[in-house]
């Protein structure tokens, strides 16, 4: 049966808490927003956050300006970092590494790296949400939402830390790895980090079962 395609001018301006006031009004109190980073990169962990926001008044208003990470500015992330965090009950942010990914597959990773972000909260989850990725793994009752990071404000806040986590990582693996300028593209397939991988081939943070585009 094929999927019935998303009519996008439905999406809000901005994400909002629309979703989370239906399950809120159904008794879940406790709603994790899942998202992931670096699902597409040559180089790198996948990155999943989880976050779970409160049920407060003027939450939106707190939180004016997050919406899906890759819409913003690396400034604008790096500004909304602490805020989410300080408006969470609880976040977390897990990984899964190129060995797993080139081992498993990038999406039994990808769920992987969110498991362990899950298994890390400080509050256990009665309810999730993802951006249209589906956990079968944990036993919590979820939904996954086509566009979820451009829908849900709970999403969105996830797709920043999960983000600013993982570009963080790159920065770090770009000094123990000089010549790919990871800390430049953060791992994806740009046409300078193509050339450094021709050049100097790829290293153990690289995913090898990645094919590499021609230039």
């Amino acid at each position: 049966m094929t999927r019935k395609k998303f009519d996008l001018s439905t999406l809000p301006k901005f994400p909002d808490l629309k979703i989370e006031k239906r399950l809120w009004k159904k008794g879940w109190r406790q709603i994790g927003g899942i998202d992931e980073a670096g699902r597409g990169a040559l180089a790198g962990p996948v990155a999943a956050a989880v976050v779970i926001l409160p049920n407060i008044p003027k939450l939106t208003q707190i939180l004016a300006g997050v919406r899906d990470s890759k819409q913003m500015t690396a400034l604008q992330r790096e500004r909304f970092e602490p805020l989410i965090k300080e408006a969470s009950l609880s976040w977390s942010v897990g990984f899964a590494s190129p060995a797993e990914i080139d081992q498993i597959g990038i999406l039994p990773a990808t769920r992987l790296a969110a498991r362990r972000a899950v298994e890390s909260l400080s509050l256990i989850p009665d309810y999730l949400i993802t951006d249209y990725l589906d956990l079968p793994d944990i036993e919590v009752p979820q939904e996954k939402f086509v566009k979820g990071d451009m829908r849900s404000l709970t999403i969105a806040a996830a797709s920043v830390l999960a983000k600013t986590a993982r570009d963080a990582q790159m920065r770090i693996l770009d000094e123990q790895f000089p010549g790919y300028t990871l800390s430049r593209h953060k791992g994806y397939g740009t046409r300078l980090h193509r050339k450094a991988i021709q050049k100097l081939g790829k290293s153990r943070i690289h995913r090898q079962s990645f094919k590499l585009a021609s230039t």
